[in-house]
């Protein structure tokens, strides 16, 4: 009994922030006496995703799926290019210029760009949670390949050590826990990325969803899109968070 009472308790700890936040959503529809093609109560959302629980299940899956081959498409670029700047200058001078000046585009300008040259369907999608995802691993593991230890490099010049054996014992290793933090910060944005995507341009997910709800006055169902969209993006978040203090313990 009191292992349930703790396990409660933890719960409710943990979750009475969503809870007020419901709360608080429905008292402002009953005060503002909002009508209900405006905003549904969180009741009726909570009713829609009940009564079809296969349509966003499905949504979900088709759009964590997209957002996590564009999350790993995007880091796994965003690492290499990294590399290649530390192991020579002349890539720093290529690369990161074009990079920044990709990443300062804003994404709704850059999808017409990306479905002109991948068209109107999944590949996009991939495209745009790989160019949100790009840059923070870019940025992030760059300097975390030039934060060496100290006076780690300077023992390595005495032993005569080569550039890839540099790269994959002293670098690498140092850059690790900045990798982590790419990761934590570009799971959430790959989710909110493909929503984008979906939502413009795509042809399934919960953005489309979204936007087909829209169209078609559904407002609950748009609100419980929405509101599916959210959870996913939260759980992406701490689920990269869980990862990260895995890998930490790890490289420790």
């Amino acid at each position: 009994m009191r292992a349930a009472g703790a396990r409660a308790a933890d719960l409710l700890d943990r979750s009475w922030p969503v809870l007020l936040l419901l709360a608080a959503w429905d008292v402002w529809i009953v005060a503002a006496h909002v009508p209900p093609i405006v905003a549904p109560a969180p009741a009726r959302v909570l009713v829609e995703i009940v009564a079809n629980p296969g349509l966003y299940a499905a949504a979900a899956c088709a759009t964590i799926g997209v957002a996590l081959v564009g999350l790993l498409i995007g880091m796994t670029i965003g690492i290499a290019l990294s590399i290649a700047i530390w192991a020579t200058p002349f890539a720093a001078g290529a690369l990161t210029f074009p990079a920044l000046l990709a990443q300062s585009t804003p994404l709704v300008a850059l999808l017409p760009v990306i479905a002109r040259l991948l068209g109107y369907g999944e590949q996009t999608v991939i495209a745009a949670a790989t160019a949100i995802t790009f840059l923070p691993t870019f940025v992030l593991v760059g300097s975390g390949l030039r934060a060496l230890p100290a006076n780690a490099a300077d023992v390595f010049d005495v032993l005569g050590s080569s550039r890839l054996a540099r790269l994959v014992r002293l670098a690498l290793p140092s850059a690790v826990p900045s990798m982590l933090v790419a990761l934590r910060l570009s799971a959430a944005n790959s989710i909110l990325a493909a929503l984008t995507a979906e939502y413009l341009i795509g042809t399934f997910g919960l953005g489309r969803l979204f936007a087909d709800a829209q169209t078609q006055a559904l407002t609950p169902r748009a609100w419980a899109a929405a509101l599916v969209a959210t959870v996913l993006s939260v759980a992406a978040y701490a689920a990269a968070r869980r990862l990260a203090v895995i890998g930490e313990r790890f490289s420790l």
